[in-house]
């Protein structure tokens, strides 16, 4: 069965970010449009991808959070902190299942399983190598002045 999706890692064209109503889908683990795919590459792969995460998690725990706080009987501190709990809970799991999570938001994209992590390992890859470049280039400089100094 042919698909009009591309199946490599890299996204095509500008990515286009959903509206709030598409991101609040999405975020509860609703798939996007076709038009949004490169945007979902970009969302799991920046270099803020975990935070991204975390938020996209505290909204999936908001509901059943404010319904704890609305709908159960008995004084508000309690509540609060089975809220608390549930909310603390909720985060463990989902650092937890982090990777497997944003693979598999990749995955409903269109792309291949393992296209998130393969570009993050890209991108650390680079920013490794220009990390590596200027601590080199700050140690000549270093050298340069030290030889100055004892007159080479």
């Amino acid at each position: 069965m042919a698909t009009s999706r591309s199946a490599g890692p890299e996204p095509t064209g500008e990515p286009v970010r959903p509206g709030v109503l598409r991101w609040l889908w999405y975020a509860m683990g609703g798939g996007l449009p076709e038009r949004h795919r490169s945007w979902v590459l970009h969302d799991t792969t920046t270099a803020s991808w975990g935070w991204r995460h975390v938020l996209r998690a505290a909204v999936q725990m908001a509901v059943p959070i404010a319904l704890v706080l609305l709908l159960v009987p008995g004084p508000f501190w309690i509540r609060g902190m089975t809220a608390l709990g549930g909310l603390l809970l909720g985060l463990i799991f989902s650092f937890a299942y982090m990777t497997e999570t944003t693979e598999n938001r990749v995955k409903k994209a269109g792309y291949p399983v393992g296209t998130a992590q393969t570009v993050r390992d890209r991108a650390q890859a680079g920013r490794d190598a220009e990390q590596t470049a200027k601590r080199r280039a700050a140690a000549d400089k270093r050298a340069a002045r030290y030889r100055e100094r004892q007159g080479r």
